[in-house]
């Protein structure tokens, strides 16, 4: 039934939103999708959650204050990243009322961490006092760790869904029937947002996005659920086990965030540095950056539900969680080498794991075994360096009756953010330079492609934005300029 709201709800705000003209439009420096899109996901999601809340008030009457504070909560929120989507507020503001958000659910709700479980040698660690102002930055962190990550169709959502599912099992086998239906309610709400942001075949781009308003409504019931299943009377998890659930966005924040602090700039100014940001940069298409993040997110989530579960010491599983964090830093402080790495990886997963697409296209010439393309790539990888903003695509060649096995064909793009300014002749020398070099050193040749006046051209470049963000077929104005080659030998 949430679902079906869910998608409901959402398919009604598209059309309100784009009577109204409230869109997420893009710019020149942090967003950069390339037509007006919808930020209604956050609507679907609010939708079920009134919805499961009156069921709750009917099932469990004794909980009504509880209820009512989770019902402001969720509205404040929402309304504050409806409006940061629409007119951009300030982060002081919208910090503040984030704490005044987790004020409500600890004062009104009682939804507080009291006692980090057994990290004193088996003793539980008591917070007292502490642990309103522990909950309060806390629940903050929750807030913007998810709107972190919200950076690619379907990402959110997905790696939301995961950590739903994960806390379902686990509010199931402790038998916790009310947070199960909340929990149960919000799966449902984030999949009908799926619906429409998620690409699969008969969905090449994202219909909405989440918005601050979804993202931000997510990170407080996920601080809700994660406090309040860890420290109920009968808790489902262990509060340790809290962060294994939610921890791709917690490591992608702290990663970033501390980033910034050691460049000497502001832990809350923007840019381009987020996990997702470096795989698109690496090459990986958007459904690869969904896969891979979500992979991950659910490895670690499961294997924090497997210690939790083998009654592994809770001071382990945090100093093993601390490892993974200080892992995950010391790879992303320097994204050059990082990329290097990923670029790799990506050639890997389209030539070992098949996930290459099929090309019919009679203008691909090239034709190469699984490990000459992986030469290829790599060579071409380590020329380039880390620093170009390129990508290589790998595409697998329909059936050939002179190559038995399969055979693949790699494309190769530089592209030039929206700020920037380079002048035709410039790129011209830029690019001769970088074919003499390619021949001179590594034996490859780069065969350029025509500009793409349509979307009837050919499907080797239409696989969706640089940036994995939304195109529109009938407004198709690339925001990136784009070079594109394929790579032959």
């Amino acid at each position: 039934m949430s679902l079906l709201f869910s998608i409901l709800a959402i398919q009604i705000a598209i059309s309100l939103m784009r009577t109204l003209n409230l869109t997420d439009k893009p710019d020149d420096h942090h967003k950069l999708h390339d037509i007006n899109t919808p930020f209604v996901g956050g609507i679907g999601v609010l939708a079920v959650l009134c919805f499961a809340i009156t069921i709750l008030i009917n099932l469990h009457s004794e909980q009504f204050q509880k209820c009512i504070a989770l019902l402001i909560c969720s509205i404040l929120i929402w309304v504050t990243g409806f409006v940061d989507d629409a007119i951009k507020l300030g982060y002081r503001l919208r910090l503040a009322i984030q704490a005044l958000v987790a004020l409500i659910m600890i004062l009104g709700g009682g939804v507080v961490v009291d006692e980090l479980g057994g990290l004193l040698f088996g003793f539980p660690l008591q917070l007292g006092a502490f642990g309103i102002i522990f909950t309060l930055i806390a629940t903050i962190g929750g807030i913007n760790a998810l709107n972190m990550v919200d950076g690619a169709d379907g990402l959110s959502g997905s790696i939301a869904l995961v950590s739903l599912l994960l806390m379902g099992t686990t509010a199931y086998i402790a038998r916790d029937q009310h947070n199960l239906i909340l929990i149960c309610a919000l799966a449902g709400g984030v999949s009908g947002f799926l619906y429409f942001n998620l690409r699969h075949p008969y969905q090449k781009y994202a219909r909405v996005f989440l918005g601050d308003n979804g993202s931000m409504l997510l990170g407080v019931m996920f601080a809700w659920l994660l406090v309040d299943i860890a420290q109920d009377p009968n808790p489902s998890i262990t509060p340790v086990t809290a962060i294994w659930l939610f921890s791709v966005p917690l490591m992608d924040m702290f990663g970033v965030m501390l980033r910034r602090i050691c460049a000497g700039q502001s832990p809350f100014t923007p840019d381009r540095q987020h996990l997702h940001h470096l795989l698109m940069r690496s090459g990986f298409r958007v459904n690869e950056i969904v896969f891979t993040m979500v992979l991950l997110h659910s490895l670690i989530g499961i294997i924090g539900l497997a210690g939790m579960y083998l009654n592994v010491p809770e001071l382990a599983m945090l100093l093993g969680f601390l490892l993974i964090l200080s892992g995950y830093f010391y790879l992303t402080y320097h994204p050059e080498n990082f990329i290097s790495l990923l670029r790799k990886f990506d050639t890997l997963l389209n030539t070992r794991l098949g996930f290459a697409p099929v090309s019919n296209s009679k203008i691909l010439i090239g034709s190469y075994s699984a490990k000459e393309t992986e030469v290829l790539a790599n060579s071409l990888s380590d020329e380039l360096g880390a620093e170009m903003n390129f990508w290589i695509r790998i595409f697998r060649k329909s059936s050939e009756p002179h190559h038995p096995g399969k055979r693949y064909a790699i494309t190769f793009s530089i592209w030039l953010d929206k700020k920037d300014d380079i002048s035709r002749e410039t790129l011209r020398q830029c690019m001769a330079s970088l074919q003499w070099r390619l021949i001179e050193q590594r034996g490859i040749h780069l065969h350029q492609f025509f500009s793409r006046k349509t979307d009837s051209d050919p499907e080797i470049i239409n696989d969706g934005s640089a940036f994995g963000e939304s195109k529109d077929k009938g407004r198709r104005e690339l925001g990136p300029q784009a070079l594109s080659f394929e790579v032959l030998r």
